[in-house]
C-alpha cells in the first residue's frame, strides 16, 4: 500500500503536477494540504478521470485539505472536536479499507511572538485530545509546521527557539507520540538528518540544501509494523520536473505491506 502526503500550495496552480504525481506513483491514498479552493471549485473531474475518489474540506484562497483514494472513502469527517479555529479548513479524515486516515494542515504560528503561535499550540493540544479517543489502525499525516528535532532542520543553531522548531511545538509532537503514534519517517531514517520536505522559495534554499522536515506521517503501532519505506519525491520540488512552478513542499511517500 502506498500513501502520499503533499502540501500542494494551491491545487489549481499545481493541478498538472498533481495528475502527473498520481500517474507516476499510483498511490492508494494521496492527502493534499493548502488546496486553497472551496469544495465546489476543486478539480474533481480531473481527479476522477485519473481513477480516484475524493473528499475535500475547502476554503477560498487559504488552507483546505483533501483525501484522494482508489478505494471508497467511508465515515468522512470534516474538522475535529475542540478546534480553536473551526472556521479554518484544516482537517479531513476518512476510513480507507481498515485504515483511518487523518489529513491535517497545522496552524503555521508565524513567529513565537505572534498571537497565531499561541493558537497553534492550542490547536495541537486539541488535536491530541481528539486523536486520543481513536482506536484501530490510524495514520495521521500532513503539514505539521513543526520540525520535531534538530535532525529535522538544516541548521539547528539558526533555528533554535524559532517558530517551526521551538521547544513548545516539539513538546506537542512528543505528546502525539505518547498516544502511541510513531513518526514513520524518523523510524525509517534513524539518526540520519531529514528527509527534508520543505524548502523556502527564497535565496535558492532548495539548491543549497536549506531544508526542513515539517511534513509528517504518524502511525499507530499496527501501521508501523507494516512499514516498508518512507521517501521524499525531491524531483517534484524542481522547477524543471513538471508543468509550472513547483510547490515549496515535496511529496512524502509511505509504503506499507498489505
Amino acid at each position: 500500500m502506498k500513501v502520499i502526503t503533499w502540501n500542494v500550495n494551491s491545487v489549481r496552480q499545481r493541478l498538472a503536477r498533481v495528475i502527473a504525481l498520481l500517474n507516476r506513483h499510483e498511490p492508494d491514498v494521496l492527502c493534499l494540504q493548502e488546496i486553497k479552493v472551496t469544495d465546489d471549485a476543486f478539480p474533481l473531474m480531473e481527479v476522477t478521470a485519473a481513477g480516484y475518489q475524493c473528499v475535500t474540506h475547502g476554503q477560498k484562497a487559504y488552507n483546505g485539505v483533501a483525501i484522494l483514494a482508489r478505494e471508497p472513502l467511508h465515515d468522512v469527517s470534516l474538522g475535529f472536536r475542540g478546534d480553536p479555529v473551526p472556521e479554518e479548513a484544516r482537517v479531513v479524515s476518512a476510513t480507507v479499507g481498515d485504515l483511518r486516515v487523518v489529513n491535517a494542515y497545522v496552524v503555521n504560528g508565524k513567529s513565537t511572538t505572534d498571537p497565531a503561535y499561541q493558537i497553534k499550540l492550542r490547536w495541537l493540544d486539541a488535536l491530541a485530545d481528539w486523536l486520543a479517543t481513536m482506536a484501530g489502525p490510524l495514520l495521521v499525516m500532513g503539514d505539521f509546521n513543526v520540525a520535531p528535532t534538530d535532525l529535522d532542520v538544516y541548521d539547528p543553531a539558526l533555528w533554535h527557539g524559532q517558530n517551526l522548531a521551538s521547544e513548545p511545538e516539539r513538546e506537542r509532537i512528543r505528546r502525539l507520540e505518547s498516544l502511541g503514534l510513531i513518526d514513520l519517517a524518523r523510524a525509517h531514517a534513524g539518526d540520519t538528518p531529514g528527509p527534508y520536505t520543505y524548502w523556502d522559495y527564497r535565496a535558492g534554499a532548495f539548491h543549497k540544501g536549506w531544508g526542513l522536515r515539517i511534513d509528517l506521517m504518524l502511525g499507530s503501532a499496527d501501521v508501523a509494523a507494516r512499514l516498508v519505506s518512507v521517501e521524499v519525491d525531491r524531483e517534484e520540488r524542481k522547477p524543471t520536473a513538471g508543468e509550472g512552478k513547483p510547490s515549496d513542499h515535496a511529496p512524502l511517500i509511505l509504503t506499507l505491506r498489505d
